[in-house]
Order: structure tokens, then C-alpha cells, then sequence
């Protein structure tokens, strides 16, 4: 009989009312924001407004994610610590609601910093953005784990915040861009870009909190949290299951949020119409909102690990034909992205609602585990992947010679840097997520998760 064979039936049977998943989703909306904008224009506002060289803009937006390998984990563990002396996680999620201030510092450069000192500027405003960011997300995301449901129900909880997510990353994905000035970008724009969309971060991430305490009073497990800290770090990392599905999360996090950072590059330089951006943005996101319930039935019907390894190859397989570039005609191109948008929708509703079978499995065959530091690993690998792919983006452009410049230049970019931007969007895409497929087939717990709650 397996851990999860020894939890009582009753613990896995409540069902979630829509008002306060509604009102949990909606933390999601401010927490796109901060996903989606720095993935989508930061590294480009870096190279192309205020003159950072490719390889120093890389690691201006690496540097800051390499914490967060041991914050994350550390936030975790004061979440556990928080949910055993309080009850609940609110304090950290408070602290968290300050991340738009972070936000709006970020793209409010000084207008006498360039090169270096700007990436310096962004730099430390990235790593404060990140903690506040963690202190959010791990609570957040460690809810569905304190809950009173089953496998079939924690992924309905994720499809209502993957709808909502898909929402806040195609509305900032596609307003970011707008708001800073398109095609003529300025560093004004970037500022009141930021401000604008902090206001609206702040205020769903506040709505995320009250839905959070409603869940939490409808749903919540009884049962003692078990332990916590850092002895659930330890369990953690010795947990093959939780490894192998990190391991494959870590790569489809650094595939997508690569893909992102090259949007803007691949509308300019290879499509060569900049203002395609939003379009391409709109094709990768807006699948989301319509296919995010068919994975969910599809989950339902062949079980969370087959949907996924389907979403894998199904990316993989788009991101081939945007190596092809212009010859494939622009049609084909923004086809390619939204397969690439289907995938994504599929590679964010999943692992996510994984996790939580991981934890509930650890917490049954280890006698409690702490939520709140598993999530808080987690988010450590997607902080990761979020780091790594515009590095190894930024690493291609290196290689090719990219040029970099400030808003209003044009400089000549050599062959080497075009081609750069084509492979770096395409071929290397579908090498990493071809990675995440194969990490992906050694985990082997959703069979029983599937059978058993």
C-alpha cells in the first residue's frame, strides 16, 4: 500500500466554490505581470535603450536569479515557519504585495545611466523584485497542497489560475510594448509603462490574498502541517519524484521564457516589422485562454504525465519551424507560435498542479512535509529558468556579433547576429524542450496520484 493509499478518503474530498477560486486566480493577474514584462522587454531595453553590450545584459538578468536558487528555498522554509506558529501563510503574502513598487523601479532608469551603470540600476531593483516576488508566489502557490482535495480538483484550482495567469501575461504582454512607445521606445515610455501596470498589479495581488483566505476557510486540511524547514528541504531534494519533475520544469521554463526574450528581436530583426511584437506575443498567449479548459479534460481522460509529454513534443515541433524563419512565410510563423501557445498553456496548467500530488505523497509516506519549502524549490527552478533562458539568448546574440545601441539608433547588424536571432528563437528552443521530454518520461507518479485521491 502506497503513502497515498494510507490518507483517509475524507481528506481529499471537498469541492472548491468558484467565488474564492475566483478570487484566488486573481493574484495570478499581478503575478503575470512581473513573469511576463522583464521576460519579454527587459533584456531587449538593456541592448537597444540604454547601450548594454548582450553578454553584460545577460548577466545583469542572471545574476539576480542566481540568488534566487537559495531564496526561494529560504522563503519556503519562513512560510512553513509562518504556517505552523499562525495557521496560515498571510504575513509573507502581505510583504509580497510590495513587489510593484520593485516593478516600477526597474524600467525608471536615471537618464544619465547607460552601459554598465544601467545594467547595474536594473540589476538590483531585479533582485529586490525577486524576493517580494518570492515572498508572494511560494504561499500562493503552496495552497493547493494546505487544501482539503484531491488529484482530479487541484487541477481544476490551476486551471482557474492558469486562465487568469494567461490573462495578466496577454493583457501586460500586449500593453507593455504599447505603453512604452512601440517602435519609437523611449525611456519615458519604459517609466510610465512600469507605473501604470504596478497600479494594476497591487491591486489584484491584494484580491489574490482575501481569495486565498477564503479558500483556506472553506477547504482547509485539518491535519497537522508535519514538519518543516529545513528538514523538509532535506526530504526535498532526497524526493526522486520531485527531482525528475523539477529537473523537466527547469528545462521548459528556460525554453519558454527564451522564447520570450527573443520576441522582440525575431519581429525586428528577422521578420523585420518590430511592431509584429504584440502580434507574436498575442499568437504565443491568447491560445491559452481558449485551450487551457480542453487540458483539462485531456488531464482528466489520459492523466496529468501523458498530457504533458504531449505538450513537450508539441512545442518542440513549432519551435522547428520558426528556425525556418521568413522563407516559411509569416502566416506559418504565427501558426508556428501558436502551437507554441497551445504547448505553453498545457506546460503551465500541469506541472503545477503536479506539484501538489508530490507533496501530498511525500507528506503521506514521511509522516507531514513542509508545503511551503517544497513550493519554495520549485519556484527556485522556475526562478532559474527565468534567468537562464534570456542568458542563453543573450549568449546567441553574443556569438553572432549583435551590436547594441540606444532608442533611436539602427545600426547594422552583420549576418552572423541575423542568423543568431533566427536559431536562437528556433533550433535551440526545440533542443531544450526535447530535454524537458526525455527528464520528463522518468517521472512516474502520476499513475498512482491518479488512482488514489
Amino acid at each position: 500500500m502506497t503513502g497515498l493509499d494510507r490518507r483517509p478518503a475524507a481528506a481529499t474530498d471537498a469541492t472548491l466554490p468558484r467565488g474564492p477560486l475566483a478570487g484566488f486566480a486573481a493574484g495570478s493577474l499581478g503575478m503575470g505581470v512581473w513573469v511576463t514584462v522583464p521576460g519579454l522587454l527587459l533584456l531587449y531595453f538593456l541592448t537597444d535603450v540604454l547601450a548594454v553590450g548582450p553578454w553584460l545584459a545577460g548577466l545583469a538578468l542572471l545574476l539576480p536569479k542566481i540568488a534566487d536558487v537559495l531564496l526561494h528555498p529560504w522563503v519556503g522554509h519562513r512560510a512553513d515557519v509562518e504556517q505552523t506558529r499562525r495557521g496560515d501563510r498571510r504575513r509573507l503574502l502581505l510583504l509580497g504585495c510590495a513587489l510593484p513598487v520593485a516593478f516600477a523601479a526597474l524600467f525608471a532608469v536615471p537618464g544619465g545611466l547607460t552601459g554598465a551603470p544601467a545594467a547595474a540600476w536594473v540589476a538590483v531593483f531585479f533582485i529586490a523584485g525577486n524576493l517580494l516576488f518570492a515572498a508572494y508566489q511560494v504561499p500562493y502557490l503552496a495552497t493547493p497542497a494546505d487544501l482539503r482535495i484531491g488529484y482530479h480538483e487541484r487541477t481544476r484550482l490551476m486551471a482557474f489560475r492558469m486562465v487568469v495567469l494567461t490573462l495578466g501575461i496577454l493583457v501586460s504582454g500586449l500593453l507593455a510594448p504599447l505603453l512604452t512607445g512601440g517602435d519609437a521606445a523611449t525611456r519615458g515610455g519604459y517609466q510610465r509603462m512600469g507605473v501604470i501596470l504596478a497600479v494594476g498589479m497591487l491591486v489584484a495581488m491584494l484580491v489574490g490574498v482575501v481569495g486565498i483566505g477564503r479558500l483556506r476557510g472553506s477547504a482547509a486540511d485539518r491535519t497537522p502541517a508535519g514538519h518543516g524547514g529545513w528538514r523538509a528541504l532535506r526530504v526535498a531534494l532526497r524526493d526522486a519524484q520531485f527531482r525528475w519533475l523539477v529537473a523537466a520544469y527547469l528545462a521548459m521554463s528556460t525554453t519558454t521564457h527564451l522564447v520570450l526574450a527573443g520576441v522582440p528581436y525575431y519581429a525586428e530583426y528577422e521578420l523585420r516589422a518590430p511592431g509584429l511584437t504584440t502580434v507574436l506575443v498575442a499568437a504565443f498567449v491568447a491560445p491559452a485562454l481558449l485551450v487551457t479548459p480542453l487540458w483539462l479534460v485531456v488531464a482528466r481522460r489520459v492523466g496529468k504525465q501523458r498530457a504533458l509529454l504531449g505538450a513537450q513534443g508539441a512545442f518542440a515541433v513549432g519551435s522547428l519551424v520558426l528556425a525556418v524563419g521568413r522563407p516559411a512565410g509569416l502566416p506559418v510563423l504565427i501558426g508556428a507560435v501558436a502551437v507554441l501557445g497551445v504547448a505553453f498553456a498545457g506546460m503551465q496548467l500541469l506541472p503545477f498542479s503536479m506539484l501538489p500530488d508530490v507533496i501530498r505523497a511525500a507528506s503521506s509516506d514521511a509522516g507531514g512535509t513542509g508545503a511551503g519549502t517544497y513550493t519554495g524549490v520549485w519556484t527556485a527552478t522556475e526562478a532559474t529558468g527565468a534567468a537562464l533562458g534570456p542568458y542563453a539568448y543573450a549568449l546567441c546574440l553574443a556569438v553572432g556579433g549583435f551590436v547594441a545601441s540606444t532608442a533611436g539608433e539602427s545600426p547594422v547588424q552583420p549576418d552572423a547576429a541575423l542568423a543568431a536571432v533566427r536559431y536562437g528563437f528556433g533550433l535551440l528552443p526545440a533542443v531544450a524542450m526535447l530535454a524537458a521530454l526525455l527528464l520528463q518520461r522518468r517521472y512516474t507518479l502520476d499513475a498512482t496520484a491518479r488512482t488514489t485521491t
